[in-house]
C-alpha cells in the first residue's frame, strides 16, 4: 500500500504554513513548487521517493497564510529567508533538495548552507542568470497596473487556457491540475506573485546566483525541452553553474516535465536514492 502523506500546519517565521510530510527517519527530501502551483505538485513524487520528505506551500500559495505586506514582502528575498527558516526548523540535520519554476527561490538559502545539501534536483526552474529575459506572460506581470488588470479577469476557464500553453502542443491539463490551480489562486496569490516577479530584475538575478557553485553535491538539471517560458538554455546555464550538475532533457515535454512524461517522477526518485 502506498505510505499515507501526512498534512499539517507549522509556524514558520511566524507564517502558518501548510506542509504535506511522507514520515521516515534520516534526511529528508524537501519539494519546493513554484507558481501558480502549490504542494499538491508533489504528490506524486512523495509517493515514489523512499524515506522522509517534505512539500509545502510557499506563503500566498496554496493553503498557507498570505500576511500582510509589512510581515513578508513576497520578494525573492523574502521568499529565500523564509525557506531557509524552514529548512532550519524542518530538515536542521540536512536535507536533499527538489524545486520547479519559482521554487528556485530555496536555492538562496541551499547557498548558504551548502554543507548540509546532499542531492539536489533542479527541474525548469527560473534561472539565476543574468542574461535571462522574461517570457511574455512574467513582463506582463511585471508591468504594474497591467499585472493588477490581468489578476482581476482571471476565471477557471480563462486559466485552463492559458496553463495549456505550458505543454506542447497546447494540450489540456487534466482537470483535477486545473482545479488544484484554480481552487487555491485567490487576490493573495495574486498579490504574491506580482510581488516577486517584479522583485526579479536582471541584477537581483545576478545576485541571486552568485555562490551556486557552493552547491557542489551531485546535482540533476531535469528540463522540458518544449517549455515555452524557460528554454533548454536555461537549463544548460544550470549544468554550468553547479561544478556536479547534469543535465537530462524530457523531449516532448512543457514546463511541467512529469506532466507530460511520467517518467521523469521515477527518474528523479532513482537519483535521490542513489544518495
Amino acid at each position: 500500500m502506498p505510505t499515507p502523506i501526512e498534512e499539517r500546519f507549522a509556524e514558520i517565521g511566524g507564517i502558518r504554513t501548510f506542509v504535506r510530510e511522507r514520515p521516515g527517519d534520516g534526511r529528508p527530501v524537501v519539494f519546493v513548487h513554484g507558481n501558480p502551483t502549490h504542494s499538491a505538485d508533489w504528490l506524486p513524487f512523495l509517493q515514489a521517493v523512499d524515506g522522509p520528505a517534505i512539500a509545502f506551500d510557499l506563503p500566498g500559495f496554496g493553503r498557507s497564510e498570505r500576511p500582510t505586506g509589512d510581515r513578508f514582502d513576497y520578494t525573492m528575498g523574502a521568499y529565500g529567508r523564509f525557506a531557509g527558516t524552514l529548512l532550519d526548523e524542518l530538515a536542521p540535520g540536512g536535507f536533499d533538495l527538489v524545486v520547479h519554476d519559482w521554487g528556485a527561490v530555496s536555492l538562496l538559502a541551499a547557498q548558504e548552507r551548502p554543507e548540509r545539501l546532499n542531492r539536489l534536483v533542479v527541474m525548469d526552474a527560473v534561472p539565476f542568470n543574468p542574461e535571462y529575459r522574461w517570457h511574455w506572460l512574467a513582463r506582463l506581470w511585471r508591468r504594474r497596473g497591467l499585472g493588477e488588470a490581468f489578476n482581476r479577469i482571471a476565471t477557471r476557464s480563462g486559466t485552463e487556457r492559458m496553463l495549456r500553453l505550458a505543454r506542447p502542443g497546447r494540450k489540456p491539463f487534466p482537470p483535477e491540475f486545473v482545479d488544484m490551480v484554480w481552487d487555491h489562486y485567490d487576490e493573495g496569490t495574486g498579490r504574491a506573485v506580482l510581488a516577486l516577479y517584479r522583485s526579479a530584475d536582471p541584477d537581483v538575478l545576478e545576485v541571486a546566483g552568485e555562490h551556486l557553485e557552493r552547491l557542489d553535491c551531485p546535482a540533476l538539471i531535469v528540463w522540458g525541452v518544449e517549455d515555452p517560458y524557460l528554454s533548454v538554455d536555461e537549463g544548460r546555464y544550470y549544468e554550468r553553474r553547479l561544478p556536479a550538475g547534469r543535465l537530462v532533457t524530457v523531449p516532448d515535454a512543457g514546463h511541467w516535465p512529469w506532466i507530460d512524461d511520467p517518467s521523469v517522477i521515477a527518474t528523479v526518485a532513482g537519483f535521490l536514492a542513489e544518495g
